[in-house]
């Protein structure tokens, strides 16, 4: 009961338009330094630091400029820009650049045509710079856009272009079906959208139980999956099932969220699996920290701790 309680504070803190603004303008500083922990900075030179702390621990990285659902075709070219920019600087930093983009960021809810222009604009300058460009999916409203955007890159040449699949919902068995058939490289994930039963699973159990028939679609498929979670029983669901089929480890790779289960990231590299880590960073980082905070009562009590610390320690 605490537990969906203070799921719903930081949800409807994350939604609060006016508190955003207010935390935009003050930046991570007094208790929301602490945000520091999830977010890779405010500004791309901020998280191309990060990335080279994680290179040097052996982990890769995905950038990700934070933003979704714009309204109005300047905030959506603002965000383009923005990836561009990313990429120019990423590169001119002489670090690998992934990018992850959520297309409500691009326009789709306001024209598709519009978003499709901007997303090749990005692609067509990743493809410049050897960089590889992941197409976030979001809520299920917007799914088949999402799916119709992404692959129309691929079938457009852009090989370099792939896709991210939720196993809560009950439809993605046969996307998967569609984009193996357009060959993009696949991200699996657990999907973290309140969808309604009829479109997703709602019970946890059910989730997870579609995600691991799904990677193991994935590793039959032969291509260079990608599955992000931080559930240790789906990861030794994944090595489990890529063993038995003799994989080896560096044809898989592994996704955690920045500063959300270190101990495994480690672990996993160790190993000899390939370990990636999102890089979230920019301006709009408030609505992002208060989802990692209503995620985990464990990210709170992260907060509250170092809060306590630092008072004890004054």
């Amino acid at each position: 009961m605490l537990d969906a309680l203070s799921r719903s504070f930081f949800l409807a803190l994350a939604g609060n338009a006016a508190l955003q603004r207010t935390m935009a303008r003050q930046g991570m500083r007094g208790p929301a330094r602490f945000a520091r922990r999830f977010v890779a900075g405010q500004n791309v030179d901020e998280a191309i630091d990060t990335a080279r702390g994680l290179a040097a621990r052996g982990l890769l990285h995905t950038f990700n400029y934070l933003g979704e659902h714009v309204r109005n075709r300047e905030a959506a070219e603002g965000a383009t820009r923005a990836y561009l920019d990313t990429l120019r600087a990423v590169r001119l930093a002489g670090l690998t650049c992934s990018l992850s983009v959520k297309l409500t960021q691009l326009g789709l809810e306001i024209d598709p045509r519009l978003c499709r222009d901007n997303l090749e604009r990005i692609v067509a300058a990743a493809d410049a710079r050897r960089s590889f460009i992941r197409v976030d999916m979001e809520h299920a409203a917007v799914v088949d856009a999402t799916l119709d955007v992404a692959l129309a890159m691929r079938a457009a040449g852009h090989a370099h272009v792939g896709v991210v699949l939720q196993s809560a919902l009950r439809r993605t068995p046969d996307d998967l079906a569609r984009v193996l058939e357009s060959g993009a490289p696949v991200r699996l994930v657990k999907g973290a959208y309140k969808e309604a039963p009829d479109v997703a699973f709602p019970d946890k159990a059910d989730v997870d139980r579609a995600f691991a028939a799904l990677a193991e679609r994935l590793l039959d498929a032969g291509t260079r999956a990608a599955f992000a979670t931080h559930d240790p029983r789906m990861i030794a669901a994944v090595r489990q099932a890529a063993e038995t089929r003799g994989l080896a480890r560096d044809k898989l790779e592994f996704q955690m969220l920045h500063g959300v289960r270190r101990d495994l990231q480690a672990g996993l590299h160790a190993q000899g699996y390939p370990v990636r880590v999102y890089l979230p960073f920019g301006a709009d980082w408030f609505p992002y920290f208060m989802r990692r905070l209503a995620e985990r009562p464990a990210n709170v009590l992260f907060v509250l701790r170092s809060l306590l610390y630092e008072q004890l320690g004054r």
